[in-house]
């Protein structure tokens, strides 16, 4: 697998290639976007790690391009940490955000939830989901919990349906509306809150403390993947 660093700090540069590198991954380096893009446009990359603050271009700018073409999996790694922002990158297409700084074994962790997830995308979907005591049954529409069957409204069952799918990828709120609702207003945020309440109140043995769906603080919800 061949890795692209998109990141114009050197140390950090050397520090991502050193944790690849740990692993057996191959890597190559962009300090710019430009430099980025023709990389991107010449080589079989396996995948993109990508700073947003780039002295020539904006990161965003450079996520919503490569989606333009090709699903090649994105991880940005930025300094930035404002919630608005993170939206944004997952938006354009980012399959995850960590922000800087972060340790060698979180980020490794996150490359393989985004390569399982682009792995199991790229084959046929299964029809029996399981995670640890849960279990869906996309064709038959069931869910089991414990062995013992859970009933679900039908938008209930498509908005975990959807969190299912995308296991351990962080969806967020705009997404997982246009996705279940068609459109996203404003004022269709407090009825998701209100259908992830009564979701979690079905699955979840203590609802504070979630088991399988995860909240993302200001971005939206995450499926645990094991």
């Amino acid at each position: 697998m061949l890795f692209l660093i998109v990141e114009d700090d050197k140390q950090i540069r050397n520090f991502i290639n050193f944790s690849l590198k740990s692993q057996n991954y191959d890597c190559m380096e962009a300090s710019t976007g430009k430099e980025a893009m023709n990389i991107i446009a010449t080589q079989n990359i396996s995948m993109i790690i990508l700073d947003l603050g780039l002295p020539d271009m904006d990161g965003i700018d450079i996520i919503k391009t490569v989606r333009g073409f090709s699903d090649i999996p994105i991880i940005v790694v930025s300094s930035r940490d404002q919630d608005n922002e993170k939206v944004e990158a997952l938006d354009a297409g980012a399959d995850d955000y960590l922000t800087k700084p972060f340790s060698i074994k979180e980020f490794l962790a996150r490359i393989r939830v985004v390569f399982r997830h682009k792995g199991n995308s790229r084959t046929e979907a299964p029809k029996i989901y399981k995670v640890a005591d849960l279990e869906i049954d996309l064709e038959k529409h069931i869910v089991l919990l414990e062995g013992k069957e859970v009933h679900f409204t039908p938008m209930e069952y498509n908005v975990l349906t959807l969190l299912v799918k995308n296991a351990g990828k962080v969806l967020t709120h705009n997404y997982i509306l246009k996705e279940v609702w068609g459109s996203y207003i404003e004022s269709d945020m407090q009825s998701l809150r209100v259908f992830m309440a009564n979701i979690r109140r079905k699955l979840e043995k203590s609802p504070a403390k979630p088991r399988y769906i995860l909240t993302e603080v200001g971005i939206g919800y995450r499926f645990a993947d094991e």
